[in-house]
């Protein structure tokens, strides 16, 4: 393969291709695009020509509006680690449906899930719950400026926090100062860290971090790197914040019970959710009384915070998800992440897998992936041809190459991508 080669005209065959399998797809893609700006009321989930247009989902599989069945490596973006429709969960949440979906007033439910989530996450004594993660991200950052009584806050070089205005800035509609208040950081490299947060260390609340990036590249920062932000974010005198919305999978205390490491406040969503609306974000009891709705100095709402579906569903998830079946899936996704990553280096392509437990991403790019500069010098369209060479070999992951396992999954299935990918590296 010569150094100048283009994949234009692969990528123009498979795209072929998924439009003469997805023409449902595409008659509803048309008429949403009336109503929905592009077509889409979630951005992320959107890519060129069109996304499929789903019907149902069972298990391990999803089925399009064109009867296409597709192995679902993407579970609505980690949500649904144990699957769609997981029958157990379907039948308590819809038990309690039954009896009332939301109250103004607390319900046993809301109570139950913290539960968990304290018994399970070490470092948090108190919780409040969110309807997203962009809430409680969202929330964790006000709620560290409040107790710091400074103003910034800083991020890392490809996380991802959600999608309100001191994450996503700099960005259409943000005003400018808000940029002001926010560092982003250099990830896995704590003497670039030591050097920024110098410059605004009397002015700085938190640090908030993904212990893996996952719209970033599924990146794990190791653990000597997280040990060293912590004394220093600690010297300092500013929170340090872990963003375990899509790590809390990889341990049953989270990613941070793996790297032992301990966060002043963490942020939650996706699996505490059982596939319903969710967010959360808790951490010391000192910290999170500034949340006390007599006593306190932060009032926070939302009207469908902590309701009885969501709750159930997130508490029958984390009941199955025990210790021995996170070990399991993460053995698995290692073990896939690694075959993955053999089979694409073995085509010749400029192509890795990266991983860390039950997640993995697929890169267009031949360099070693350690931060996120990485990611972003991957190829655009071998990235494109690479996502819907898989839509058409019946294998659903994320238009950037992120994937994650679920507990429906067989060792068939895990095997089925492994061959697809092999497949498709020998047509390009």
């Amino acid at each position: 393969m010569t150094a100048d080669f283009k994949y234009t005209e692969a990528l123009r065959r498979v795209s072929d291709e998924y439009v003469a399998r997805n023409t449902r797809s595409m008659e509803i893609a048309e008429r949403a695009a009336v109503v929905l700006p592009g077509g889409t009321t979630r951005t992320t989930t959107f890519f060129a020509p069109f996304p499929p247009v789903l019907v149902r989902g069972q298990g391990s599989e999803i089925v399009d509006a064109d009867g296409n069945r597709r192995v679902d490596y993407l579970n609505n973006y980690t949500s649904l680690i144990l699957g769609h429709a997981h029958p157990e969960v379907v039948e308590r949440a819809m038990s309690v449906a039954r009896r009332g979906t939301a109250f103004s007033s607390p319900t046993e439910q809301e109570v139950l899930l913290a539960e968990v989530l304290v018994e399970r996450v070490a470092s948090v004594d108190q919780v409040r719950f969110t309807n997203s993660g962009t809430e409680a991200t969202m929330a964790a950052m006000r709620l560290a400026r409040a107790f710091t009584g400074r103003p910034v806050v800083a991020r890392f070089e490809g996380g991802y926090h959600g999608t309100h205005d001191y994450t996503a800035t700099p960005g259409a509609g943000i005003p400018d100062p808000i940029g002001g208040l926010v560092v982003t950081l250099p990830f896995n490299d704590i003497a670039g860290c030591e050097q920024r947060l110098a410059e605004v260390a009397g002015s700085l609340a938190a640090v908030i971090i993904e212990p893996v990036l996952g719209a970033g590249g599924v990146i794990a920062a190791d653990h000597g790197f997280l040990a060293d932000l912590r004394e220093a974010t600690s010297r300092m005198g500013a929170l340090l914040i872990f963003d375990e919305i899509i790590t809390l999978r990889l341990h049953t205390g989270g990613a941070q019970a793996i790297s032992g490491v301990r966060p002043d406040l963490t942020t939650f969503g996706k699996i505490i959710g059982g596939g319903f609306p969710i967010g959360a974000f808790g951490g010391r009891r000192e910290v999170m009384a500034l949340l006390h709705p007599t006593e306190g100095t932060i009032s926070w709402g939302g009207t469908f915070n902590g309701n009885p579906v969501s709750a159930t569903a997130g508490i029958e998830t984390l009941e199955a998800l025990t210790a021995p079946v996170i070990d399991e899936l993460n053995r698995s996704g290692e073990e896939l992440t690694e075959r993955l990553d053999k089979a694409l280096q073995a085509s010749g392509l400029p192509a890795r897998a990266t991983g860390a437990g039950s997640l993995f991403n697929v890169h267009a790019t031949g360099e070693e992936v350690t931060d996120n500069r990485a990611v972003q010098r991957a190829d655009p369209e071998l990235t494109e041809l690479l996502h819907l060479g898989l839509m058409n070999r019946g294998y659903f992951l994320a238009p950037r190459g992120m994937g994650c396992l679920s507990t429906a999954m067989t060792s068939k299935q895990l095997d089925g991508l492994v061959d697809a990918v092999e497949d498709l590296v020998n047509t390009v």
